[in-house]
């Protein structure tokens, strides 16, 4: 018998959505003071701070019971596909079969095999300490946007951009630099520019600021088109999203309210169209339609306008 003396994984997490608590301070009617994470009743008179739990694991590498040669399979919670990568951190007198470093595409759920561990067997024992990572949504090597996007507007709502591609503010990195930014007030509804399935929703996050510590405390919704493409709507209201992760969502739907959270100057919403690429996130340029249909590039001051309202309303 061979012997398995370690076998040690890590795992690097993306962004994903959290489960948020409230604290409640409040003085009842004799004078006690409580702190608590119930919430009191509804006629109580509390203070409220909004706390941010840590962020759930969503894709993570499994191992079968064979302790002699050992085969891998990942599980992703997402309602969509990611890359993962897997390689060697530190081995001994073991390889691979399909040899490591590799990349594989992993439906949402549970994956098949992905790889099993060969021990030398002369060696009558081994090591292995294995490391991953992935990253959200399939590659998609080449991929140029061939779908205008609706303005994410009311019917009858008109909002000017004032942030475009390239923005010097904030969209010189690769996940923003073809984002654009439409100042609106906060609470202003938002509707799915593209149909497509919800990926994530973060619902939880509270305020704003021009540190670098809010860049990812915004309140945000990626969702998933059948191109592989991905839209992030950023800088939500607070507890104000309208779909949850796994939705089916149509062109058009409301799907969540402006705010102010995260990295911002003011209440604006910030949208970027996204693919995976070389197992990193990165936006590309895409185009707006206009009221008959036609496409219109999205440039500083540009006004975008919601559908004309229905007849008779």
């Amino acid at each position: 018998m061979f012997a398995r003396r370690i076998l040690a994984l890590s795992l690097m997490l993306v962004s994903s959505a959290g489960l948020a608590k409230k604290l409640y301070k409040y003085q009842d009617a004799e004078g006690n003071w409580y702190f608590t994470d119930q919430e009191p009743a509804a006629n109580q008179p509390a203070e409220v701070r909004q706390l941010k739990a840590a962020s759930p694991k969503r894709v993570w590498l499994e191992k079968t019971a064979d302790q002699l040669r050992p085969s891998f399979f990942a599980l992703n919670a997402y309602p969509g596909p990611v890359e993962l990568a897997v390689d060697w951190r530190e081995r001994e007198n073991v390889s691979a079969n399909p040899d490591l470093p590799r990349r594989f595409v992993v439906e949402s759920g549970q994956s098949g095999s992905l790889f099993s561990l060969i021990p030398n067997e002369r060696a009558g024992s081994y090591s292995v300490n294995l490391q991953y990572s992935y990253v959200i949504g399939r590659p998609l090597p080449g991929y140029v946007s061939q779908t205008l996007y609706k303005p994410p507007l009311s019917a009858g709502a008109q909002f000017q951009i004032t942030q475009a591609f390239n923005g010097p503010y904030s969209h010189h990195d690769q996940q923003n630099r073809y984002a654009v930014d439409i100042m609106m007030p906060v609470d202003t509804p938002i509707y799915a520019a593209r149909g497509g399935i919800v990926l994530e929703v973060e619902n939880d996050y509270l305020g704003n600021g021009t540190s670098q510590t809010y860049a990812t405390k915004a309140n945000s919704i990626r969702i998933l088109h059948e191109d592989g493409s991905m839209a992030v709507y950023a800088h939500l209201a607070l507890e104000k999203a309208q779909v949850s992760p796994g939705m089916q969502v149509v062109t058009g739907q409301l799907i969540a309210y402006s705010g102010n959270t995260g990295l911002t100057t003011g209440p604006h919403l910030h949208f970027a169209v996204q693919i995976n690429r070389g197992m990193e996130l990165i936006s590309v340029p895409f185009q707006f339609s206009d009221g008959a249909g036609l496409a219109v590039e999205p440039q500083l001051g540009l006004w975008l306008y919601g559908p004309k309202p229905a007849i008779g309303n």
